[in-house]
């Protein structure tokens, strides 16, 4: 009877872990099409005491990157980060933990506050800096795993995208955590993808591939 029950206990087990990966999952859907991220008419909100301090260490990490590197674009890019952070898990309603804020988006409760949704949004608003002498790049990590993570890698201009920055607003929830990709205090393995920053920004180069698919 035991031994019956077992391969039974198995299918079930497997089935429960396979509704926890796909209610969990940070992935973008293959299948759906892209929503526009929501960011026109935010209301300006303060900071935190603690994100003025670590905006300002955001600063000058980002001078640091390169001599190249000018002071007023590193600030204005910190500030604008950690804005729309927070700005963000506003209006995403976020809860805490982010698996939990996950099963929301992807039952319906809540429309958008996956990872790469945390990213596209981010990088539209950083985008938008219209920057010269810092260069963003889309980063991901694990990717197509349950541990999948994506978010936005700064560089200085033409600098390789390993020397980069991560900023990452969906590990904390709005509370943005950044650091060098190389030590990742999560141990992801950031690695660029070039295709997903196009399709983004709606780059040039998607839209070229866009009309090399639609001739095909």
């Amino acid at each position: 009877m035991v031994t019956d029950s077992l391969p039974h206990a198995r299918l079930r087990l497997a089935i429960g872990l396979a509704v926890v990966f796909l209610l969990t999952n940070c992935a973008e859907p293959t299948s759906t099409s892209v929503v526009e991220p929501a960011r026109t008419g935010r209301p300006e909100i303060s900071l935190p005491r603690g994100d003025v301090v670590a905006k300002a260490a955001l600063r000058t990490k980002l001078a640091m990157l390169s001599p190249s590197v000018r002071v007023d674009e590193a600030e204005r890019l910190a500030q604008c980060a950690y804005m729309t952070s927070r700005q963000l898990a506003r209006e995403y309603r976020v809860v805490f933990p982010p698996a939990l804020n996950n099963i929301l988006v992807n039952t319906g409760a809540r429309k958008r506050g996956l990872c790469y949704q945390w990213t596209e949004d981010l990088m539209h608003e950083l985008d938008a800096l219209k920057l010269e002498t810092l260069e963003l790049h889309w980063g991901e990590a694990f990717a197509g795993t349950f541990s999948e993570n994506n978010g936005v890698v700064v560089t200085a201009k033409g600098q390789p995208f390993e020397q980069g920055i991560v900023l990452d607003a969906w590990r904390y929830q709005g509370r943005l955590f950044w650091g060098p990709i190389r030590k990742d205090p999560e141990h992801y393995e950031w690695k660029e993808n070039k295709a997903q920053y196009d399709r983004v920004l709606k780059t040039e180069a998607a839209q070229t591939t866009a009309s090399s698919v639609n001739r095909g």
